[in-house]
């Protein structure tokens, strides 16, 4: 059975698309605001598991829908 793209990868996009977009304007204001300070390490730190927690769980559910339509 051949899903249609508006089924399948419409939501997928709309969720990291619009949710990405929300995240990265946070980070932006965070930034922008002088709350992230350079020069902490726990600061760069946690900025760098925020990006790659977003980045991890986009490609796990990529991933879960490629296995579940069969790809």
């Amino acid at each position: 059975m051949d899903l249609p793209f508006d089924r399948v990868w419409l939501p997928y996009i709309y969720l990291y698309g619009v949710g990405g977009l929300c995240f990265f304007s946070g980070i932006l204001l965070v930034v922008k605001s002088g709350a992230l300070d350079w020069h902490r390490r726990r600061h760069r730190r946690w900025l760098g598991i925020l990006i790659f927690g977003f980045c991890w769980y986009a490609a796990i559910h990529g991933l879960g829908t490629l296995a579940a339509i069969n790809l």
